[in-house]
């Protein structure tokens, strides 16, 4: 049974614990985000919570930075060995276009994500609902060449996208300006 979208006045209503239950995954398996921006409330849109908890992403420092992206899955690997993906990165990829792999893709997108982890020490990570196949089997080879600096930095803007969509899905716009952080 899926779960009802809160309003804006929802979200500033809950207490803490509700608040980490319903947003600690905003970013896979860190309610960290959620716990820091809970006592910012109230937020008037979706936007402003999102835009707290972007602030905060971004304030990290880069070891700060590498330690989220870890919090993501290593999707192939889950994906083939385990099938374990959180709630919202599972009903991601179904939705997307890692179901539509063959089992050669699965397994080259295995091997360029496994030295992707050796040369930056954390899952590539690409907000998978809105990109192609073609443009995530060429994005891990594309940002492979990436300094690590700069794919931190890459990588941290598809987390941010990411987030933005979770928080659409919880949270009920009242007005259609959601584009602007997609």
């Amino acid at each position: 049974m899926a779960r009802l979208r809160l309003t804006i006045a929802d979200v500033n209503a809950l207490d803490y614990d509700e608040f980490i239950y319903r947003f600690g995954n905003v970013v896979d398996q860190c309610p960290l985000l959620p716990a820091t921006v809970w006592s910012s409330r109230p937020y008037d849109s979706v936007e402003d919570l999102y835009s707290s908890i972007a602030r905060f992403i971004d304030a990290l420092p880069s070891n700060g930075k590498e330690g989220l992206l870890r919090c993501f899955p290593d999707l192939v690997r889950k994906m083939v060995t385990h099938g374990k993906l959180s709630r919202e990165s599972s009903t991601k990829h179904r939705s997307g276009v890692l179901p539509e792999l063959t089992d050669d893709e699965r397994l080259h997108l295995a091997e360029c994500n496994a030295n992707y982890k050796v040369k930056f020490g954390f899952p590539f990570v690409i907000w998978a609902r809105r990109n192609s196949k073609a443009a995530i089997l060429n994005g891990i080879q594309k940002r492979m060449q990436h300094s690590k600096d700069d794919e931190v930095l890459t990588a941290i803007e598809e987390v941010k996208k990411i987030c933005y969509t979770r928080l659409l899905n919880i949270i009920q716009v009242e007005h259609q300006i959601v584009t602007s952080k997609l």
